[in-house]
């Protein structure tokens, strides 16, 4: 059959070629992959060509790029970034090792490593000087360490990879005759490929439902409202100075915001006596925060590990195996979800027993021993007795309340025995740690606020800034190490999920709303939260005015008749209005309303297929862009792989823990680099040998994968943000 195409697009003798869609930290990473696995895959003295493609520089990309607020930071420490594999990982190709984010530092204060001139301002030149193990970087220095890895790949690959940097956006991709892959760009440029990787990143969406309504309620009263939108995106330049605003959310977003309205207007931070204090500007909103706990997400931890070393006990990767094996379903809320509430409590309390013993009554012999006789199921649902509760004005639960986590269903023949065994836990803690600052109890972890009762938000205040005051001391003073044990043993259970999560046993529903749902932003909330100064600002923002706290199960209505906003809290009865409203959070992932042309229409044109969590009893869009497991193949709408497109990142259901990692931790990323890099150059290496479109992978005719939908259900661990911080 003759090709339709013009003759300039003839097919001719060419290099072999991949084009990577998306240059952010996640398409260089492969780009780095590929370059590791050259050796051994690639054939020897047959040339390749790479086509990167982004609007914005190839290593930070969009997220990452060097334009935008010097303020903004990770909410990483620097020792804990890399983009290098390392000895712990498990992966089929070689292991390259290379800096970490701080590492990479030392080698450029020392000169061995340059930075392009023009790049090292005054600011960041300080930065980069005065940067340590434990200091949390700017963005703006990340992509400069971004950059640089992509250049340190460049150079791996040597002259017999050319790499060709588009600064443009793909429109389409569109499957020629031959089967080559013809990639439009929107500076009008073709481009003719044999493979493509789509690496999107994190893409933005059309407005849900919700949003919608509000978008056009403020624009028919002549009021702001910015839906959920990356905080370094969002034009906030209509606030006036003095104008009250509605935050929603408490999460990483909310606190960018923040310091993007008061430091990044103008204001100062000072310290006297110790204490830190704000000197505005002026120019600030009166800013108006709230969400559905009502209080930031916990601060990172400072303190160091000053007893037992970190042992898991309750759920290990063989037990997770176990689980795996003995189960023909599994419930993450049932199965897993009280495994690692144990685990919880046991990493916090060894620490505690084992590091402080002058805090407790009993040995940790004693408590270890008492403690695990009890249900696992009691590690939820124990809390404070009435004799330690921290709610400020003891009254009924909130009518509105809700949980970060999921509740243990009991029937009725172990109702009882799982209720006195979280009595049982309450007391053994409250009778052995002596100071009521140091027991820990997951609901009062979760919802700090709930059954808290106020006369209105000006008394809420100064409960709020007692629970950040309160939440620095424990995570940054040595004598309060327990809750690094606290953050091991959920990081440990993290990783011994990491192989259960690609299980085809999950039922629908569980993989949606536990694992997709509130374990994400749960494991956000505890672990992944902002660097100890930016609550430590907060709590002087609040003392200077500028940042008032409205409280938890925050709910937002709209009044035609007085044109604004109004919001409420659980804990108290006050109504506050508002002309500005701002959903502080990132958009959820949705493919379908993805703002990313290119996304939509290869699901609308059958190219791709979203993913669809089904079983007998349940079924639901993920949002998500379904791949083939083993290799990361687009799947297409008929239900095969397709034979040339793959897909990575945190907008497909493949795992995802971000795109940059802590070092020394097998860090799924890179597993994933690896992986979905030697199945490029396998599956190109067979074109250019043979000319054929044949899939050497492929599988017997009517073969389905039996895990077509295997969940990333890992919470992002370094470099990036959580997907809800409403909570």
């Amino acid at each position: 059959m003759p090709d339709a195409l013009s003759p300039s697009l003839a097919p001719a003798p060419r290099t072999p070629s991949i084009a990577v869609v998306g240059a952010g930290p996640r398409g260089v990473g492969v780009l780095e992959r590929i370059a590791a696995n050259l050796q051994e895959l690639w054939p020897s003295g047959q040339p390749l060509a790479v086509h990167l493609i982004d609007p914005h520089p190839a290593g930070p990309g969009r997220i990452w790029r060097y334009e935008q607020s010097p303020l903004l930071k990770l909410n990483s420490m620097a020792a804990d970034v890399t983009m290098f594999t390392d000895e712990s990982s498990v992966i089929d190709g070689p292991v390259l090792p290379g800096p970490s984010l701080v590492d990479w530092a030392a080698e450029v204060r020392a000169g061995r490593i340059g930075i392009p001139a023009g790049k090292l301002d005054e600011r960041l030149r300080a930065e980069l000087e005065h940067l340590q193990p434990s200091s949390f970087p700017t963005r703006r220095l990340q992509s400069l360490y971004l950059r640089w890895f992509h250049e340190h790949a460049l150079e791996l690959l040597g002259d017999r990879v050319e790499v060709h940097e588009h600064r443009a956006s793909a429109d389409a991709v569109i499957t020629a005759p031959d089967g080559s892959q013809l990639v439009e760009l929107d500076s009008g440029e073709q481009l003719r490929v044999d493979l493509v990787l789509y690496s999107l990143g994190h893409t933005g969406a059309d407005p849900e439902p919700e949003h919608a309504r509000l978008i056009d309620f403020a624009s028919r009263h002549e009021l702001y409202y910015l839906p959920p939108a990356f905080t370094a995106d969002a034009d906030t330049r209509a606030l006036a100075p003095g104008q009250q605003v509605l935050v929603r959310g408490f999460g990483l977003a909310a606190v960018d915001l923040v310091v993007l309205l008061t430091e990044g207007r103008g204001g100062s931070f000072e310290r006297e006596g110790g204490r830190l204090r704000y000197r505005p500007s002026g120019a600030e909103p009166r800013i108006v925060v709230g969400s559905r706990r009502g209080v930031p997400y916990h601060s990172k931890i400072g303190s160091s590990l000053a007893g037992a070393p970190p042992a898991p006990r309750f759920f290990t990767p063989a037990v997770a195996a176990r689980l795996e094996d003995e189960l023909d379903s599994l419930d993450f809320a049932a199965d897993v979800w009280p495994l690692i509430a144990q685990e919880m409590l046991w990493g916090y309390y060894r620490e505690l027993f084992t590091g402080h013993p002058e805090r407790v009554s009993l040995g940790w012999e004693e408590f270890a021993a008492r403690f695990e006789r009890l249900d696992p199921r009691a590690a939820i649902l124990a809390q404070a007795g009435p004799a330690s509760s921290r709610s400020e004005a003891p009254g009924p639960r909130p009518r509105r309340a809700t949980r970060g986590h999921a509740l243990p269903e009991l029937s009725d023949g172990e109702r009882a025995r799982v209720l006195a065994d979280a009595a049982v836990l309450t007391a053994l803690i409250e009778e052995s740690v002596t100071h009521e600052i140091d027991r820990l109890f997951l609901p009062e972890l979760d919802r700090p606020l709930s059954g808290a009762v106020f006369d209105g938000v000006d008394a809420l205040q100064s409960a709020v800034r007692e629970y950040i005051e309160r939440d620095l001391e424990l995570r940054t003073l040595p004598e309060h190490s327990a809750t690094l044990g606290l953050f091991i043993a959920l990081l440990n259970a993290l990783f011994a999920f990491a192989d259960l999560v690609a299980s085809p046993k999950w039922t629908a529903r569980s993989r949606v709303e536990d694992i997709h749902g509130w374990w994400l932003g749960y494991f956000s909330f505890i672990a992944s939260g902002p660097p100890a100064h930016r609550l430590e600002e907060l709590l002087a923002l609040s003392e200077a005015g500028v940042v008032r706290f409205l409280g938890g199960e925050m709910t937002v209505e709209t009044d035609p008749q007085n044109g604004c906003f109004r919001a409420r809290s659980a804990n108290h009865g006050e109504v506050v209005t508002a002309a500005a409203l701002v959903d502080a959070r990132l958009p959820d992932t949705s493919i379908a309303r993805s703002d990313n042309a290119l996304l939509r229409v290869l699901v609308e044109s059958g190219a791709a297929l979203e993913e669809i969590a089904r079983d007998a009893e349940y079924a639901v869009p993920t949002g998500r862009l379904t791949v083939r497991q083993r290799d990361r193949r687009v799947v297409q709408g008929s239900g095969d792989a397709a034979e040339r497109s793959y897909a990575v990142g945190p907008y497909t259901n493949s795992p995802f823990v971000g795109a940059f990692s802590r070092p020394r931790t097998n860090a799924v990323s890179f597993r994933e680099n690896d992986r979905v890099a030697r199945a490029l150059l396998t599956r190109l290496a067979g074109l250019a040998s043979d000319g054929s479109d044949r899939d050497p992978q492929a599988e017997p005719a009517g073969f389905r994968d039996p895990r077509p939908l295997e969940f990333a259900g890992q919470p992002a661990l370094a470099g990036s943000e959580p997907g809800d911080d409403r909570r």
